[in-house]
């Protein structure tokens, strides 16, 4: 038998080991998520302090020279306002992905990336596009829709908080004839991107926990009852 003081002690350990294993896991969910951040600030401040534009280096659809693009788009940005106005989305639902879908985080990143920026290749209007925000409609989509998909408690509570900090990105995939240099061509592939991916990947990553009751093969369906039925028998006997 264990003391109480060797129980106090073990329950103790156990918290702190779970505390250490949450804050690993919540580092590791930032690293991706503050290099990319990082990455689209230095690129910025290195064309205002060198006084170039490197838009030539996004997106151009079906012209060989916005190939580039499709790796180059999203770490890109008109001026510091888009830059800013991207920074804080993409770090928040970046970082939700890599924590909660720790497994599959990586690939669902990389897939939408790519996917988001080879559409916007093929199907959006001649001009150049350049920004995060498909990406960040991918991220938004996949968050939301794969959190509903799984059933999963947190994870559909995750889905409620984004779509009450972002839901009004879905307004962004439409056409705006007042706003002609925004991109809702990649605002709209992003969604579809995350949308499919939260479909196709589904059974990976995170799952809803199934409770399975084992019972006893050795129980009788009136294991319950026998108490009573003695007791019935006792009273019978006595009247006899």
């Amino acid at each position: 038998m264990l003391s109480k003081a060797s129980v106090i002690y073990f329950r103790f350990a156990k918290i702190i080991l779970t505390m250490n294993t949450e804050k690993r896991k919540l580092i590791n969910s930032i690293i991706v998520p503050t290099a990319i951040v990082l990455i689209i600030w230095l690129i910025k401040l290195g064309e205002i302090i060198f006084n170039i534009n490197l838009g030539f280096l996004g997106i151009y659809p079906l012209k060989a020279e916005g190939l580039w693009g499709i790796i180059c788009s999203p770490l890109l940005h008109s001026d510091l306002n888009h830059l800013y106005a991207n920074t804080i989305p993409l770090f928040v639902l970046s970082a939700a992905l890599f924590y909660f879908y720790e497994e599959i985080a990586l690939k669902i990143f990389i897939y939408i990336y790519l996917t988001t920026d080879v559409w916007v290749w093929i199907i959006a209007r001649a001009a150049w596009h350049i920004g995060a925000s498909g990406l960040i409609y991918g991220l938004f989509s996949f968050i939301f829709v794969s959190g509903i998909l799984r059933k999963h408690n947190r994870l559909m509570a995750l889905s409620m908080f984004v779509i009450f900090l972002y839901g009004g990105l879905i307004w962004g995939i439409f056409p705006n004839n007042f706003q002609q240099e925004i991109s809702w061509e990649s605002h709209l592939m992003g969604l579809i991107a995350g949308l499919i991916f939260a479909f196709y990947f589904k059974d990976e990553g995170p799952q809803k926990v199934e409770y399975q009751w084992v019972e006893d093969e050795n129980e009788d369906d009136d294991y319950y009852m026998q108490p009573y039925v003695e007791e019935e028998e006792e009273k019978n006997k006595e009247v006899n």
